[in-house]
């Protein structure tokens, strides 16, 4: 393959990238994620900020995962990314239930009326124990029967 053939397959990887991305951020942009966190946190003259650190930590992400750069910054600060990734991630979960509705048809499903925050965070135990065995143990998700 020449030289042309390389620049197309840069050119055709960079706009599938770019589409990709685009649907990810509309993604999160349709469910809602941020001005739900702001109303909730009662921060809302700072959705800007919001939307720009949702923006920078997709581009640095993947420059950090196209380059194979490494960043040794230690337990702590891998302890802290892991927090604010969770954090991040049942945000996302949660305002996807939210916009499906899951939340209420699982209580009418269920006739739950009193519990339903023991219910929330049992699924929520649940989502961290089973996290945290992945991993932790080495292995686990290769695991069959």
């Amino acid at each position: 393959m020449g030289y042309l053939g390389y620049i197309i397959l840069i050119i055709m990887g960079f706009g599938g990238g770019v589409i990709v991305s685009g649907g990810v951020f509309a993604f999160i942009a349709i469910i809602g994620i941020v001005p739900r966190l702001a109303q909730k946190t009662q921060t809302q003259d700072c959705i800007s900020i919001y939307e720009d650190a949702i923006m920078l930590g997709g581009v640095f992400g993947t420059i950090i995962m196209v380059s194979g750069l490494r960043v040794m910054l230690g337990h702590f600060f891998a302890a802290l990314y892991g927090f604010f990734a969770g954090i991040f991630i049942g945000c996302l979960a949660v305002s996807l239930a939210e916009i499906l509705d899951v939340i209420p048809i699982i209580t009418r499903r269920l006739s739950l009326k009193v519990g339903m925050a023991y219910f929330i965070v049992a699924l929520a135990i649940g989502k961290l124990t089973g996290s945290l065995l992945y991993f932790i143990i080495p292995g686990f998700y290769s695991l069959k029967k």
